[in-house]
Parts: structure tokens; C-alpha cells; sequence
């Protein structure tokens, strides 16, 4: 059939799979979300917000159904979330936060891919000079967005950084940085203005960056492939540029 429909294929079955990864950890945020508050979106705003995320990446509302009945369930399986930090190959480090029923699978995993790669795990905390949790929302830019006009109006919820980017669509997306503690703020103002987010999440930035010739970040970028194939793992942060 020729090497175009091959390429199709491929992006395809590539595409599926980055699809049945989110929904696995978006599953995995949703369980959380309801053994810690309960499985009324309503009064769980960590569930609003993973219902939010489903609803971004297409994840089919009877599969989000099904992730908040099976939470809901007396006997159901309960995750724990750990962060794990260490220094990829050519001293990237790299940090990983993980929600797992398995503890000492995980990182038995997460060292092993580590060992392997040449790199190592570090202590708790020994990155937190590298990495800085941030809220982060994301939303879709209309002809009418103003954006010097929002930043006013999103300053009451904590509001550091406000930009604008491109989606895999090519669409424009605001982007919204507040501090870690500032998250449910934002959130309600955000409720409160009728702004639907497309996406909310707790991520790590790097205060300051890494630079490696080509060779090495496909080293670094090798590790990161098989940490972010792992079914314990929920997110994978490193600082190369």
C-alpha cells in the first residue's frame, strides 16, 4: 500500500497509544480524586478538575463513569502518590511523580531504568532547588479574548504569568501560571467568570536549565521514554532546554 500509508499507520497506532496512556492516568487522578472527597464533582474540585482534563483529551464519558463508580466502591483499590527525583544520564535530573498500588514495584522500576541509562536516584527533596510546583491552566483563545483585560481580571486569583501558545491543532491556547497554594483560587475565579478550562494541572518548573549536544539528549530522552511508558507513573520533569 505504499510508504504513505505506512507513515499513516504509524502516527495512528502512535496516537492510540499516547490516548490509552492519559486515560490510564487520568483514571488513575479521577480514583484518587474520589477516595479523597467523594464522587460528586460539585463538592471535589480535584475531581472537577480530572473531569475537566478527560473531557480535553476525549476520554469517553462512560469511561469517566466508570473511573468514579469503581472509586466509589467499598473494596476498590486506592493509589498512593510518591514523588521520586534523580539524575538522568549526562547529570539531567529529572523528577517523577507516580501513583501507584505497588510501591516497591515502582521503584524497583523507576531505579532500574535509572541503572540502566546510567543515571541514579537521589533523596527526597534533593531537587527542590531545580523544580517549583506551579498551577497551570489552559484555555481556548477567541477573536474577542482580551488579553491585557484578563490579566486584570485574574489578578485576584494569584495570577503570576499569562501567554499565549499554540495547541497540536494549531489553535490558540492562554496559558495561566499561579502559584502552587493559588490553585483552588484561580480555579473559582476562573468557575466564576464562565471561562471553561481546557486543562488544570500542578506542574514542575524548572527554575533553571540544561544544555546538551544532540547525542546526549537522545540519551536523556531515551530514559524519559521508558519512565513515561510505566503505568505507575503519572508525569516525567526534566530541565534540558
Amino acid at each position: 500500500m505504499g510508504r504513505a500509508f505506512e507513515f499513516r499507520k504509524e502516527r495512528k497506532f502512535k496516537r492510540w497509544a499516547k490516548m490509552a496512556v492519559q486515560f490510564t492516568r487520568l483514571g488513575k487522578e479521577i480514583a484518587i480524586a474520589v477516595k479523597e472527597n467523594g464522587p460528586h464533582p460539585e463538592n471535589n474540585s480535584r475531581l472537577r478538575t480530572a473531569m475537566q482534563n478527560a473531557k480535553a483529551v476525549n476520554m469517553p464519558k462512560d469511561r469517566v463513569e466508570a473511573a468514579i463508580k469503581r472509586a466509589s466502591e467499598k473494596d476498590a483499590k486506592g493509589y498512593e502518590e510518591y514523588v521520586y527525583e534523580g539524575y538522568g544520564p549526562h547529570g539531567v535530573p529529572v523528577l517523577i511523580e507516580t501513583a501507584t498500588d505497588n510501591t516497591n514495584r515502582t521503584v524497583a522500576n523507576i531505579r532500574s531504568y535509572f541503572t540502566k541509562a546510567g543515571g541514579s536516584l537521589g533523596k527526597t527533596g534533593s531537587l527542590d532547588f531545580i523544580f517549583q510546583r506551579k498551577s497551570i491552566f489552559r484555555f481556548l483563545a477567541d477573536d474577542d479574548t482580551d488579553i491585557e483585560e484578563l490579566e486584570l481580571e485574574l489578578i485576584d486569583g494569584g495570577l503570576e504569568e499569562l501567554y499565549v501558545e499554540a495547541d497540536e491543532e494549531g489553535n490558540d491556547v492562554v496559558v495561566l501560571q499561579t502559584s502552587f497554594e493559588d490553585f483552588g483560587n484561580m480555579q473559582s475565579l476562573m468557575e466564576e467568570k464562565g471561562i471553561e478550562v481546557k486543562e488544570a494541572k500542578l506542574e514542575r518548573i524548572a527554575l533553571s536549565h540544561s544544555s546538551l549536544p544532540e547525542d546526549q539528549v537522545a540519551d536523556v530522552l531515551k530514559m524519559i521514554d521508558k519512565l513515561e511508558e510505566d503505568d505507575d507513573i503519572q508525569a516525567v520533569y526534566h530541565n534540558m532546554d
